[in-house]
């Protein structure tokens, strides 16, 4: 069965910046029985938005960013059953004891609804002015939740690597769900990233719209699973759909939904929808919030 997810970047701007506006949104989601709330990241944002690596960065460096454990804590204060995930963290800018804490506090507080994609992003001035290095921040990720997961699961917990060094450390309360948050990965489908989604995760958010691109780094996650010894079925993937345009030039949603069955042959499970994209008004979003409900019929 296909899962709805509603993507909310962006969505203050139909409430004049007010991010208040936005909680709204996702209590009215929740009542309709959409199943996931999406939520990026920017800690903070340098000048040069020209080094985008995916086309035209879709803001100026100056708009705001909501941090989005914060955000999603609200959201959990105000629904409940909706799962609550970000899209993606870019989980390096935070220390792994720091990240372990907020995401086990959140689960909690959300009786067990977390879901953390999380990402290593591509702007170098985030990590300077965070104090972490920008190189080896891959490497950064997979040792980050490494330690999370043994926080998450013993204490006191022992975790030794390159970056990161727990001796007896005790981080509780633990996180509702077993096994700790769900791990969704936004990284290429490459051998090494793989790899890493296999051992530690649930989850794939690719940023490719296309479903052969989707397929083929479906087929390789597939694969890697089964030599982890793990049931390739298993694999949750959230992608949003090839966005079409209508006869006045504007995003279409009708036709945007077309595309939905061979975004699920390519393996997703999870289609994220952003209103965003395709209403004027805030008085628009009920109506669109419904069509999403709707994507599991």
């Amino acid at each position: 069965m296909i899962r709805s997810a509603l993507g909310i970047w962006g969505l203050e701007n139909l409430f004049g910046g007010d991010f208040r506006g936005v909680i709204d949104v996702v209590r009215r989601a929740d009542a309709l029985g959409v199943d996931q709330v999406v939520m990026t990241d920017h800690v903070v944002m340098g000048e040069r938005t020209d080094r985008y690596p995916y086309g035209t960065f879709p803001l100026p460096p100056e708009a705001p960013w909501f941090e989005p454990l914060l955000s999603l804590a609200a959201m959990a204060s105000v629904t409940s059953r909706i799962r609550l995930s970000t899209s993606v963290l870019i989980a390096p800018l935070r220390p792994a004891a720091l990240l372990a804490k907020q995401a086990a506090t959140l689960d909690r507080l959300s009786g067990g609804r977390l879901d953390l994609g999380v990402g290593t992003g591509w702007q170098r001035e985030e990590y300077e002015a965070s104090g972490i290095p920008f190189a080896r921040r891959a490497e950064r990720l997979v040792d980050q939740l490494r330690a999370c997961q043994a926080l998450w699961r013993d204490s006191p917990a022992h975790f030794s690597s390159e970056t990161v060094r727990l001796n007896g450390i005790h981080c509780r309360p633990a996180p509702v769900q077993a096994g700790g948050v769900p791990l969704w990965f936004g990284l290429a489908a490459s051998e090494v990233n793989c790899r890493r989604i296999a051992e530690l995760g649930v989850g794939w958010i690719p940023i490719a719209q296309d479903p052969k691109e989707i397929a083929r780094g479906v087929s390789a996650l597939r694969r890697a699973f089964e030599k982890a010894g793990r049931d390739p079925a298993e694999l949750l993937v959230r992608a949003q759909l090839p966005l079409c345009t209508g006869s006045a030039g504007r995003p279409d949603l009708d036709a945007t939904l077309a595309g939905l069955e061979s975004t699920v042959a390519a393996g997703v499970t999870h289609i994220e929808v952003l209103p965003v994209l395709f209403c004027r008004r805030a008085a628009d979003l009920d109506a669109c919030l419904l069509r999403i409900a709707r994507l599991r019929e």
